[in-house]
C-alpha cells in the first residue's frame, strides 16, 4: 500500500537548498542519474553499484524513506550515491539550474503517487516548471525516462512531456508503451507488480534540440487540457 503525501500541504512548501554535487559525491565530475520520487531508493542503490562511473541521486518526500535509504547510501562506500529529502517541485530547480552543462545525464521519475483527478493536478510530481527545469538541464541525446502501473498516472505526464515540444522518443521504442525497462534494477514497486502479472506503462524520451517554450504559456496550454487522465495518448 504505497503512502500519499501532500506535496501542497504548508509543510513542504518550504525550499531547500540542496547539496552541490561536489558536496554529494566523491567524483562530482562524473555524469548523474537522478531519480525523482525514489521511495527507499533500492532502484537507485542497486544501479549505482552495477555504475560506479556515474553519480547517482534519488530525491523524495517521504522523510521517514530518506533517513533509511541515505543511511544505506552512504553505508555502500561507493561515494556515487545519495538520497535526499525535498518537494521536487519547490526544490529541484534551482538545483538543477546550477549544474554543469552536461552533469544531468538522466531522470526518471518511476511509479509516482497516483494524483489523477483533475482536482489534484497540483499534487502530481511531474509539473511545467519542473518539466522545464529538467529540459533545460539535459543536453540533446540525454533521458527521461516514466513508468507507472497507472494508465491515468502516466497518461498526464506522457501528455504534459510532448506538449513541451522538447523530447522526441527513440524511433525503435513501441508505441504507445516500451517494452522493457532500460534501467537495469527495478523499483520495489515495479517488481511488486510485475510478480502479480500486471503490466508497467514505459516511456524513454530523449532530449532534442528544440528549444525551451514559454513558461507561462505552456503552464496555460496544460490547464486548458480538461482532465488528461481521460485521454489516450498514441504517438503522432
Amino acid at each position: 500500500m504505497r503512502q500519499h503525501v501532500n506535496p501542497l500541504s504548508r509543510f513542504f512548501q518550504l525550499p531547500l537548498q540542496l547539496p552541490s554535487p561536489a558536496e554529494l559525491f566523491v567524483h562530482p565530475d562524473q555524469p548523474i542519474h537522478l531519480d525523482i520520487g525514489c521511495a527507499r531508493g533500492r532502484c537507485i542503490l542497486g544501479l549505482a553499484e552495477l555504475n560506479p562511473a556515474w553519480n547517482h541521486l534519488g530525491v523524495e518526500i517521504r522523510r521517514p524513506l530518506v533517513t533509511s535509504a541515505d543511511r544505506d547510501a552512504v553505508a555502500s562506500g561507493n561515494g556515487n550515491v545519495r538520497v535526499l529529502f525535498c518537494n521536487a517541485n519547490i526544490s529541484l530547480e534551482s538545483w538543477l539550474a546550477a549544474l554543469p552543462d552536461d552533469r544531468l545525464q538522466r531522470v526518471s521519475v518511476q511509479f509516482p503517487d497516483p494524483w489523477f483527478k483533475r482536482r489534484h493536478r497540483k499534487r502530481r510530481v511531474l509539473q511545467p516548471a519542473l518539466l522545464l527545469a529538467i529540459a533545460a538541464a539535459l543536453q540533446p541525446g540525454r533521458e527521461l525516462f516514466l513508468q507507472s502501473d497507472v494508465l491515468a498516472v502516466i497518461e498526464p505526464m506522457v501528455a504534459l512531456t510532448e506538449l513541451s515540444g522538447c523530447f522526441n522518443r527513440p524511433e525503435s521504442d513501441a508505441r504507445p508503451w516500451r517494452d522493457d525497462n532500460p534501467l537495469a534494477v527495478p523499483t520495489e514497486r515495479e517488481q511488486y507488480v510485475l510478480d502479480k502479472n500486471l503490466p508497467v506503462y514505459r516511456v524513454l524520451y530523449q532530449r532534442n534540440a528544440h528549444p525551451l517554450p514559454d513558461a507561462e504559456a505552456l503552464e496555460n496550454r496544460w490547464q486548458e487540457l480538461d482532465n488528461p487522465a481521460e485521454t489516450v495518448f498514441t504517438d503522432a
